[in-house]
């Protein structure tokens, strides 16, 4: 297959700067968690990928950890670069991550210069790559001096194997010393990655969103959806086959479905209906309202849910009522 990307791609997205730095991320970008793995066909991956980037979606994010088994994802990303995307190189932001089990013993995971650059490493070789745009620790390290993992992240963006350094899933003391030391490195570190939803208020209660403001990075955040919760699949309290919470996954159980959630997300869903927009594109346009957030990282089965999300940026802004609403409707 020839692939030639759409030429208006870029007329309708939306892009933000993250944080101070000079990188524009798309507002919505295309995470490669759970539908990049060998359970997937390669066709079916390349029409997520070539949809993506159609309608602006420059940037694809990964781990060394995402797939079906670990490595898989980033696998089933240099093969759709290698055969389709390599000439568009130049226009994506790919970021890769480390930091949980990968291998088996004490240099498996964690936080060590050890790890970190064999995963980076071996993250490029999978994807056929010279280096990455945004390479994250990604998960923190208690066991490992923050000075020694600065310290391999910072190595890892002068050696060129990183354009970027991100930081994922720290807790605001941890991101602000891990800031400072990266400051003092003169790292181009510009960006954390949390989970962040309507549900999931997480980042706005423990001062990771603010300290992510207050330092001048940007932020990145995942599962908008709730996990598929508020996708929409699930108003009429029906599980449908091809659902993630119908997979066994450990992140979305049929528990999640209660009387009250259901009344929950049928309200919100009157919510979004009232401004014209499907309930995910309010989840969505929910998660984009403060500029802090550069961009929300999408999972996607479908093409047309890529299509369907990618309209929320079309209505970021909430009034004040609406917000109130959302609000009550959480549990805030």
């Amino acid at each position: 297959m020839n692939y030639s990307p759409n030429p208006t791609r870029y007329n309708s997205m939306k892009y933000r700067n993250a944080g101070n730095s000079g990188l524009k991320l798309p507002l919505v970008s295309l995470g490669f968690w759970h539908n990049f793995g060998n359970h997937n066909t390669l066709q079916s991956m390349k029409d997520l990928c070539f949809t993506a980037f159609d309608n602006g979606i420059t940037h694809f994010d990964l781990a060394n950890n995402y797939g079906s088994e670990h490595g898989t994802a980033e696998r089933n990303l240099g093969r759709i670069i290698t055969e389709d995307l390599h000439s568009y190189r130049d226009e994506l932001v790919i970021s890769t991550k480390a930091g949980f089990e990968i291998w088996p013993g004490p240099y498996g995971h964690g936080g060590s210069r050890k790890y970190l650059s064999l995963c980076i490493d071996r993250s490029l070789d999978r994807m056929g790559l010279d280096y990455v745009d945004i390479f994250y620790h990604q998960c923190m390290d208690r066991e490992t001096p923050l000075e020694e993992t600065m310290s391999a992240l910072d190595q890892i963006a002068k050696s060129g194997k990183a354009l970027y350094i991100g930081l994922s899933n720290y807790d605001s003391d941890t991101l602000k010393k891990a800031s400072a030391i990266l400051k003092d490195l003169k790292c181009p570190y510009v960006v954390n990655q949390n989970r962040y939803s309507i549900f999931d208020r997480s980042i706005d209660n423990n001062g990771v969103k603010k300290a992510t403001a207050q330092e001048g990075k940007g932020l990145i955040v995942y599962s908008p959806l709730e996990q598929g919760l508020l996708s929409g699949k699930y108003l009429d309290g029906m599980i449908p086959a091809d659902s993630r919470m119908a997979s066994d996954s450990p992140f979305l159980t049929e528990d999640s479905l209660t009387a009250d959630m259901l009344t929950r997300l049928n309200k919100l869903n009157e919510v979004a209906a009232l401004r014209g927009q499907s309930l995910s594109q309010l989840a969505i346009s929910w998660a984009l309202r403060d500029e802090t957030v550069a961009s929300v990282v999408i999972g996607a089965s479908k093409p047309e849910q890529i299509i369907d999300n990618v309209r929320a940026i079309n209505q970021i802004n909430l009034n004040p009522r609406d917000l109130t609403l959302i609000d009550q409707l959480a549990g805030v």
